[in-house]
Formats: structure tokens, C-alpha cells, sequence
């Protein structure tokens, strides 16, 4: 069955990094353009960044352009986020997301577009 398990969370320092990790299983991975989603509470849960099949293609949201990249490895099965200068607006659950559909040119933003979803990790940017 598929599975994507997120892990790297956690509390950091406004200005500081984290690295967050999705690793995926039951599926083709290679074949699947693949998102980070985020929600905080009381907010809808909003797309992040998306990497197309290959990994050549990336898209991200206006909030997080130049300060988050998202990037895989399918000899890992892996995709990542490397997120850097945060902000306490970036405190919210992240969640990696598989596409519905296989291969496309960018990954879709609309969470309707994506069937399987981890469990999300906490991030918290407070001082």
C-alpha cells in the first residue's frame, strides 16, 4: 500500500533551518509528481512547493519562493525541503503529497489533485 512518512520537524530559532524528508513507498515513485503542503490551526491547508516526476521542474508559493527548496531522489524514493530564513507565519504541520496522475511538466497545487498523504511533521518558528 502506499505510504509517505515525513520526518524532520521540529522547534527552530526565526531565521533559522530545517530539512524536512518524505519517504514514500507502495507506488512508482519515479513516475509521480510529488508536493508539500502545510497547515496551521484554524487555516486551510495550503500547497507549499511542488517537484514534477523527474525532478527537473520545480514551483513554489509566492510566500516561500526564495527561502524553501524542494527537491527528490528516485533512487531513494525520496523528496526533501530544505527550508531556510523561516519565519514564525512558516509554524504549521507539513505533509508530502503524491499526485493523482503520473509523469506532467509541473505538480499540480490543488490539494484535490493528490490521493495519498502522510501523517504531516510539526514545524514551530518561534524565539
Amino acid at each position: 500500500q502506499v505510504q509517505l512518512v515525513e520526518s524532520g520537524g521540529g522547534l527552530v530559532q526565526p531565521g533559522g533551518s530545517l530539512r524536512l524528508s518524505c519517504a514514500a513507498s507502495g507506488f512508482a515513485f519515479g513516475l509521480f509528481a510529488m508536493s508539500w503542503f502545510r497547515q496551521s490551526p484554524g487555516k486551510e491547508r495550503e500547497w507549499v512547493a511542488g517537484i514534477n516526476y523527474g525532478g527537473g521542474i520545480t514551483n513554489y508559493a509566492d510566500s516561500v519562493k526564495g527561502r524553501f527548496t524542494i527537491s527528490r531522489d528516485n533512487s531513494k524514493d525520496m523528496i526533501y525541503l530544505q527550508m531556510n530564513t523561516l519565519k514564525p507565519e512558516d509554524t504549521a504541520v507539513y505533509y508530502c503529497a503524491k499526485t493523482k496522475r503520473g509523469f506532467g511538466t509541473t505538480a499540480p497545487m490543488a490539494s484535490s489533485d493528490y490521493d495519498y498523504w502522510g501523517q504531516g511533521t510539526q514545524v514551530t518558528v518561534s524565539s
